[in-house]
């Protein structure tokens, strides 16, 4: 319930400093002080307890679509709820039955076993760029964010629509770009405008590659998409483009974040970066622990369907559900001396792909890419440590993850 004493609205974003440097203090205290929370600035409920989180983000009957949230809410306001009723959101943001509709249209290329096939192109792109690394960084110093990490994603995705090699560096652009405003609701006008621009640049680009596919499909997602079908279903070209966009935006800062923040976590703590090293197959449980530990999505969220009671607080139908994935999965009540960074944790669940029927349809790929990256990294620099430029968290509401990050090796 409203406390004057606690933060509230922008506090509790990464447009705060003390909060985008380190939220895990300030949501520690929310956690113990007031798991339910009222932020009346921004008008939504945070949660900051682990079980909390998990059940909202599973119940099938909380909403999704902003549209449907209380004129006034967080979601409503921030998430576009005064979008033409005819206009359909991302699969984001979308509620039954049109989400299960495209999900299916789309999963299949998402699977564990489908994903683990790019697994051999992912390594040569990671391979690709680390080169380019050390020959621009004679000196050992670069900075992992914008030669390594920011790269990976970008180009592994591409490769993966099928997107001409040639286009690869105007597809950054436009995607980095689009990114800043993507999830960001208090952007400059200058983003905004930036944004567009590139937004419309990749729309044209998705439209031109969708027509290739249509005469002369290949192995690629693009192709996938415009071939996809279940029970004579299949995807407009719109659906297409959109869905390709939400591929690029979400998964190209997400994943960057976590290759940036693993990477940190492990110069931050040497003995377990010596313990990975020494034992190459605990890459897949540093990566969970990556997740778990310093995620790069820290919030979700859902809008309540019907009047509920969580946890002996009432909340209305249509008010803002926000979910606080990072505080969750700090949650001492789950996990052991969660403030530790343990390559060996036994439990290696965590709140950060989301869950329930928004499960990250992305997850297998962040976690193959980040995989790579990482071992990639430190098998190829067996001096990295922290660079004498420091690093910056970004101010991207929703994400954590660094701007900058100087690393020596």
């Amino acid at each position: 319930m409203p406390d004057s004493a606690l933060p509230s609205g922008i506090e509790l974003t990464p447009l705060n400093d003390a909060f985008r440097d380190n939220p895990y203090d300030v949501l520690a205290t929310l956690r113990e002080k007031a798991p339910i929370y009222e932020d009346t600035d921004l008008k939504r409920f945070i949660y900051t307890r682990h079980d909390d989180v998990k059940a909202i983000l599973r119940d099938k009957d909380y909403w999704s679509d902003p549209r449907k949230a209380k004129p006034g809410t967080f979601t409503y306001e921030i998430l576009g709820g005064e979008l033409d009723k005819g206009q359909e959101h991302s699969m984001l943001l979308m509620d039954e039955p049109n989400h299960r509709r495209l999900r299916s249209l789309v999963s299949h290329s998402f699977t564990p076993a489908a994903v683990e096939k790019w697994r051999p192109r992912t390594k040569a792109v990671v391979e690709r760029i680390l080169a380019q690394v050390i020959e621009a960084n004679p000196d050992g110093e670069f900075d992992l964010i914008k030669d390594f990490a920011g790269p990976i994603p970008t180009v592994v995705i591409a490769e993966m629509l099928g997107i001409d090699a040639a286009m690869h560096n105007d597809f950054k652009a436009w995607s980095d770009t689009s990114v800043v405003t993507a999830f960001n609701p208090f952007a400059t006008e200058a983003q905004k405008d930036a944004g567009n621009i590139a937004n419309e640049k990749l729309n044209q680009l998705f439209q031109g590659e969708i027509e290739k596919r249509r005469t002369h499909p290949g192995k690629d997602l693009i192709s996938d998409m415009v071939h996809a079908e279940e029970s004579g279903d299949t995807l407009s070209e719109q659906e297409i483009i959109t869905q390709a966009n939400l591929l690029l935006v979400a998964g190209n800062v997400t994943t960057t974040d976590l290759i940036g923040n693993c990477t940190k976590a492990l110069l931050d703590n040497p003995s377990q970066l010596e313990k990975l090293r020494a034992r190459p197959a605990l890459i897949a449980n540093t990566i969970e622990e990556a997740l778990r530990f310093d995620s790069p999505v820290i919030d979700s969220g859902r809008i309540a369907n019907t009047d509920i009671n969580i946890g002996g607080c009432p909340v209305g139908k249509g008010e803002s559900l926000s979910t606080s994935l990072a505080a969750a999965n700090h949650d001492p009540e789950t996990y052991p001396n969660p403030e530790a960074f343990d390559i060996e944790r036994t439990d290696t669940h965590h709140q950060s792909f989301g869950g329930g029927r928004h499960l990250c349809l992305g997850s297998h790929l962040a976690r193959l890419e980040a995989q790579e990256a990482i071992w990639a990294l430190i098998a190829r620099f067996p001096n990295l440590r922290h660079g004498a430029s420091g690093l910056e968290y970004h101010a991207i509401p929703t994400f954590r993850g660094m701007s900058t990050f100087s690393v020596q090796w």
